[in-house]
C-alpha cells in the first residue's frame, strides 16, 4: 500500500503546504506517514514531500483529522460557553439599557427611567435583586453559547480547509482573507440555529421580571405563549448580528495576529513561548472584539427588541428606536463587553488547543506555492 502525492495533499489545507517553508520546524509527510504504517517504513521514500508548519512541540493530534475537528469543537464549547456566562451581569444591564426606555414603554411593565446608564443599572440590580440578580438567565446563556461555540469554531476550521482546497494553493494564498470570511460566515449560519432558542428565552428572562426564573420554567412558558416556532422568531436578526460579528471576529483576528508576529514580535512564532503565543491570541482577540461590537450592534438591538416585545417586527424596532438609537444605544458597554469577551474566547480556545498538542491559531501567512518542476 502506498500513498500518492494527491492523497498526501488531502491531509492538510492546500494553502498550508508547499515544497519549501520559511519556518524552521517542519513535518515531512513522507516520514509522517511511514512512521504510522509498517509497510511504508521499509519502502523507499520519494524525494518530493509536502510540509506544514508544526507547533513548538510534537502534536498529539493529527492536523485536520476527525480528532482535530473534535478538539476544536470542544475548545469552542469552553471558549464561548464559559465567557458568555461570566459576563452575564454586563449582558443583563446592556439588555435593560437597550429596551427599558421611553421609546418602547408600551412593551414593558417596569419603570424605564431606571436604566439610564451603566452605573445606575448595576446599582439598581444590586439594590432590588442582590448579587444573585446579576446572574439571572445564566443557564440559557451557558447552554446556548456552548452550543454556538461548538459549531462556530468546529465548522470554521472545517470550512477554512474546505474552501482553501477548492481555491487551490495559489488563490488560497492570494485571497486568504476571503477564505477566512467565507469560512466564518458559513460556520455562523449553523451556530446561530443552535443558539437561537436559548437566546430567545434568555432575553425574555433577563428583561421581563417575573416571567420566569430561568430556562427550566422559561422555555415551556415561552413555547406555550408563542409556540415552538416563536423560539426562532429572532433567527434572521440573529444572523444579521452574528454573521457580520463572526466574519469580523475571525478575519480580523487572523490578520491582527499575523501582523503582530510579523512587525511587533522579532522572534518567529514557532520559537516563542506558549505563554507569549497565548498573550498574542488574547490581544488580537480583544482588538478584533472592538471591531465586532461596532459592526454587529444595530442587529443586537433588533434581536433584543424582537425577543422582548411580543408581536413586534423589525419595522417597529426601527420606528421606535430610530436609526441613531439603533446604532448607539448601549454601544459603549457592548464595546467593553465584546472586547473582553472576544479576547478571552481566543485565549481560552488557543489554550485548549495547546493543551491537546495543537498549535495556536494564526501567526503566519500561508507560504507562497512553489511551481512544480517539469
Amino acid at each position: 500500500m502506498t500513498f500518492s502525492d494527491s492523497s498526501r495533499q488531502s491531509l492538510v489545507p492546500s494553502f498550508l503546504y508547499s515544497a519549501a517553508s520559511p519556518m524552521k520546524k517542519l513535518v515531512d509527510l513522507d516520514h509522517f506517514t511511514a512512521n504510522r504504517n509498517p509497510i511504508l517504513r521499509s519502502s523507499p521514500s520519494t524525494k518530493k514531500s509536502f510540509v506544514i508548519p508544526a507547533p513548538s512541540e510534537p502534536g498529539k493530534i493529527e492536523m485536520y483529522s476527525p480528532a482535530f475537528y473534535a478538539a476544536c469543537t470542544a475548545g469552542g464549547i469552553f471558549s464561548c460557553g464559559l465567557t458568555h456566562m461570566a459576563v452575564t451581569p454586563l449582558d443583563l444591564v446592556k439588555c435593560n439599557m437597550q429596551f427599558f426606555s421611553p421609546l418602547i414603554s408600551a412593551f414593558v411593565c417596569i419603570n424605564p427611567a431606571q436604566y439610564k446608564s451603566i452605573t445606575s443599572g448595576f446599582g439598581i440590580l444590586l439594590k432590588e435583586q442582590g448579587v444573585k440578580g446579576f446572574f439571572r438567565g445564566w443557564v440559557p446563556t451557558l447552554l446556548g453559547y456552548s452550543a454556538q461555540g461548538a459549531c462556530k469554531f468546529g465548522f470554521y476550521e472545517f470550512f477554512k480547509k474546505y474552501y482553501s482546497d477548492i481555491a487551490g494553493p495559489e488563490y488560497a494564498t492570494k485571497y486568504k482573507t476571503l477564505i477566512y470570511l467565507a469560512g466564518s460566515a458559513s460556520a455562523e449560519v449553523i451556530a446561530d440555529i443552535a443558539l437561537c432558542p436559548f437566546e430567545a428565552v434568555k432575553v425574555r428572562v433577563q428583561t421581563q421580571p417575573g416571567f420566569a426564573r430561568g430556562l427550566s420554567d422559561g422555555l415551556p412558558k415561552f413555547v406555550k405563549s408563542e409556540g415552538a416556532l416563536g423560539l426562532y422568531k429572532g433567527l434572521v436578526p440573529l444572523w444579521g448580528r452574528q454573521i457580520p460579528y463572526t466574519m469580523m471576529k475571525f478575519a480580523s483576528f487572523e490578520t491582527i495576529v499575523e501582523n503582530l508576529y510579523k512587525y511587533a514580535i522579532p522572534t518567529p512564532k514557532d520559537q516563542c513561548s506558549k505563554s507569549l503565543q497565548l498573550g498574542v491570541s488574547f490581544a488580537g482577540g480583544y482588538v478584533a472584539g472592538v471591531f465586532c461590537a461596532i459592526v454587529s450592534h444595530p442587529a443586537d438591538n433588533l434581536v433584543s427588541f424582537l425577543n422582548n416585545a411580543k408581536g413586534a417586527t423589525v419595522g417597529d424596532a426601527v420606528k421606535k428606536l430610530g436609526l441613531w438609537g439603533l446604532f448607539t444605544r448601549g454601544l459603549p458597554l457592548r464595546i467593553v463587553m465584546i472586547g473582553t469577551l472576544t479576547g478571552a474566547q481566543w485565549g481560552i480556545y488557543d489554550a485548549f488547543k495547546v493543551f491537546v498538542g495543537l498549535p495556536t491559531t494564526g501567526g503566519a501567512p500561508p507560504p507562497a506555492p512553489v511551481p512544480a518542476k517539469i
